[in-house]
């Protein structure tokens, strides 16, 4: 039997149409997670954009990376409009994930 993968690119935002971030995972909420305390050092944890705002999942690992790489590419605007034909009101889609872990 064939085991059935999941790959997600996203994209988190400091704050309302604050600094974006697009990645790619495996483990949408692992690497949310990751984010949010700022466990590795870079650009997302310098800039604290660690709100998920927007994910396409996918099961071919080819065409995840495909995509992220081609959004890395887009103008800002569009990346603005891509989240906000999804996600309008700019809701923490990972919100709800940590907040028992983070005594929230």
């Amino acid at each position: 039997m064939k085991t059935i993968h999941q790959y997600y690119v996203y994209i988190l935002a400091s704050k309302i149409r604050g600094t974006l971030y697009i990645g790619i995972t495996n483990d949408l909420q692992r690497r949310a997670y990751e984010h949010k305390i700022g466990i590795k050092k870079g650009f997302a944890q310098k800039y604290g954009v660690n709100r998920l705002m927007y994910f396409e999942a996918f099961q071919n690992i080819n065409e995840a990376i495909k995509r992220e790489k081609n959004l890395k590419k887009w103008k800002r605007d569009w990346k603005i409009r891509l989240i906000e034909e999804e996600n309008k009101k700019w809701v923490n889609l990972s919100q709800d994930w940590f907040d028992n872990i983070l005594g929230v």
